[in-house]
């Protein structure tokens, strides 16, 4: 029979190993890290790991080997292995890199490499490792500069529906994001859509600030209604509303919004005839004037 001191003893021991057992299960978050080891990809992970600086979280570094069939009939078996072992050697060094910039000792990296399309081995890992966000550069190798998204971000932003995906600029410096914009028309309910965006401004108790361009003189039936829900949706966190006048295109007073408020991160959802929809139809910069100049978060909306 056991004292009552050694039963409590016991008792707080077990507490611990469940507490212990449930943040690593539950708290902890799996980030992916999708890399074709250019420089903006690196940039996207350092972000990432700042991002992420306080939280108990496992990154995984995805590359994928996927060539295309037309290239297949040059490449011969022995260079096709030589090309594997190489991508496997990139991204044991890519995660010694990042263990040698991390100062976390709760973070865990773990490497990937597919020979499926980026955009399916991406859905994969996201169902496999219940992966809460993608994030990646916008361009990767690609440098031409009217061209605003490289073809895998914008592939990623078509096929990705199952989790949100945070984009980097090329060579963005890390900023706490203090302040989160949100563009809204208030034409649709937004419900399950905005725990990403509450996720995110929980890691260092970001502002979020919605705003909605008029195209009206006053907001219909609908709006209001969902002006009012998307306010009380958002009542435990600190947020604001803006209004700003249609004299421009929504890309330009997004811009120009970011700019003068000195916001962080842009935050979109993603649906049907959105802002994002038109920007993956059209990715080059001239024709949409928009230029991401800091880390914007795409969201997959219900249709």
């Amino acid at each position: 029979m056991i004292s009552y001191d050694e039963y409590h003893s016991y008792s707080k021991m077990w507490i611990l190993v469940l507490y212990k057992l449930i943040k690593t299960y539950v708290m902890a978050k799996n980030i992916l890290l999708p890399t074709d080891f250019s420089d903006n990809a690196w940039s996207a992970a350092v972000y990432a790991l700042k991002l992420y600086a306080d939280e108990e979280c496992t990154f995984y570094f995805l590359h994928s080997s996927k060539i295309k069939a037309s290239a297949m009939s040059n490449i011969t078996n022995r260079l096709l292995r030589v090309m594997t072992e190489n991508a496997k050697r990139d991204l044991a060094e890519l995660k010694e890199m990042a263990e040698k910039a991390n100062t976390n000792a709760s973070h865990n990296f773990e490497t990937i490499l597919s020979s499926e399309d980026l955009h399916d081995s991406i859905k994969r890992t996201i169902a496999q490792f219940n992966i809460d966000l993608v994030v990646m550069g916008t361009k990767g190798a690609t440098k031409a500069k009217e061209i605003l998204f490289g073809s895998n971000t914008v592939n990623v932003f078509k096929k990705i529906k199952e989790c949100p995906v945070l984009v980097v600029p090329d060579e963005y410096d890390f900023e706490t994001p203090k302040q989160i914009v949100f563009p809204t028309d208030f034409n649709r309910f937004y419900g399950e859509e905005l725990i990403s965006l509450k996720r995110l401004a929980e890691l260092h108790n970001s502002k979020i600030k919605i705003l909605h361009i008029n195209e009206e003189n006053n907001l219909s039936d609908i709006q209001n209604y969902n002006f009012s829900m998307l306010k009380a949706y958002l009542e435990d966190y600190p947020h604001t509303f803006h209004w700003m006048p249609d004299y421009a295109k929504k890309s330009q007073a997004i811009n120009e919004f970011i700019e003068e408020l000195g916001i962080n991160i842009l935050a979109i959802i993603n649906y049907k005839h959105s802002f994002i929809e038109n920007i993956i139809k059209e990715p080059v910069l001239k024709k949409i004037g928009f230029h991401p100049t800091v880390p914007f978060l795409v969201i997959p909306g219900s249709e």
